[in-house]
């Protein structure tokens, strides 16, 4: 079923038609990657509104909703889709939408109320989290980029490149390989810097005995990638191999414990426990993972406060971590796809501690 008719399908009795104006909702049902547009769909038609810029390539891509240059600030075309389709109540991404911008539509779409509630984000938010074969075949292109980067970057890195070189590097291979942009500003932390779960890539030398934890992504027409892995410089010491070892025993029994009606909680507990029970208690302080798709972090997430149920077509990443506070830290990350039989991984590097 068309995603738009659906959406229809899906949102309250009560609305007659929806607002959509964030980058990733335009493209998710109307195809079409823009940093501009208005999307509005009624029960019986969906319009899309885009200026000059962005009209040709419109025409030719969205074959879902009448295409309309948009004229001025379109108040006027509006009213007039308004008044065609008599629309009273109209729903919006109300975790999108600023109060600002909700203002300015009240205006440009008088007479018709905005709804100004989260009941069209649910069923948006629902509708997204289950990916379709094509989304799961363009998040694997994305992911086999990543591991490819991967493996170029072990035989890259050298002591004393900074942090930032490497960074940089991978960015640039992944873009050089095809990546049209990266999922998300590239962590490459070492030694201390590696106890920052979200530490910035900085001047740092790599040295002898660092952990250099990697977490990075590249995207392809919207849809991302999102990858950790940890290695060595040199020899690490036992305390070293200890905590990685126990980050990969936890995310291998996450991996094995992910099943179709298992709560997203229960599947975080089984990493957290095997974390806490070696001792590092209060040393993994981010959830386990998240959902991938258009946005680096979509719903649901594998976290201590999520009660939602694994489903398929889900794809979440798994990424226990240990951070020990001005030492060291380490995060393995895969990201799988939940199926009725279990996951596939879609994550294929090496995951043994690897010392360069």
């Amino acid at each position: 079923m068309d995603r738009l008719e659906k959406l229809m399908q899906s949102i309250p009795s009560d609305l007659d038609g929806v607002l959509i104006t964030s980058s990733v909702n335009r493209q998710y049902y109307t195809g079409l990657c823009s940093s501009a547009g208005i999307l509005l769909a009624t029960r019986e038609q969906c319009y899309f509104l885009i200026d000059f810029r962005y009209i040709e390539v419109a025409k030719n891509t969205i074959k879902n909703c009448q295409v309309m240059l948009l004229e001025g600030d379109g108040r006027e075309q509006l009213h007039r889709i308004v008044e065609k389709h008599q629309l009273k109540k109209i729903g919006i991404e109300s975790s999108y939408l600023s109060v600002e911008d909700s203002l300015v539509y009240q205006q440009l779409l008088a007479p018709a109320e905005l709804s100004l509630d989260n009941r069209v984000t649910e069923v948006i938010t629902r509708q997204r989290m289950i990916k379709s074969a094509d989304e799961v075949r363009a998040i694997q292109v994305c992911q086999d980029l990543t591991d490819d980067t991967f493996k170029h970057i072990l035989s890259y890195i050298q002591p004393g490149q900074t942090e930032r070189e490497i960074a940089l590097e991978m960015e640039f291979y992944m873009r050089k390989q095809g990546a049209q942009e990266v999922s998300f500003s590239f962590i490459v932390v070492s030694g201390k810097n590696s106890s920052l779960p979200h530490g910035v890539p900085g001047d740092k030398k790599v040295e002898k005995g660092d952990f250099i934890t990697m977490d990075f992504g590249g995207a392809i027409d919207g849809y991302r990638s999102d990858m950790t892995r940890t290695v060595a410089l040199g020899e690490v010491s036992q305390q070293q191999k200890r905590l990685y070892d126990t980050v990969l025993k936890a995310q291998l029994a996450a991996l094995d414990a992910i099943a179709v009606g298992k709560s997203c909680r229960e599947i975080d507990r089984v990493a957290r426990d095997i974390i806490y029970g070696a001792g590092y208690e209060g040393c993994f302080g981010h959830g386990l993972g998240h959902s991938v798709g258009l946005e680096i972090h979509e719903s649901p997430r594998f976290s201590p406060s999520c009660d939602a149920i694994c489903e398929p077509g889900l794809i979440m990443t798994v990424e226990p971590g240990i951070y020990l506070e001005g030492q060291y830290g380490c995060r393995i990350e895969d990201m799988v796809y939940i199926t009725e039989k279990g996951i596939v991984n879609l994550t294929h590097s090496p995951k043994e501690l690897i010392c360069l």
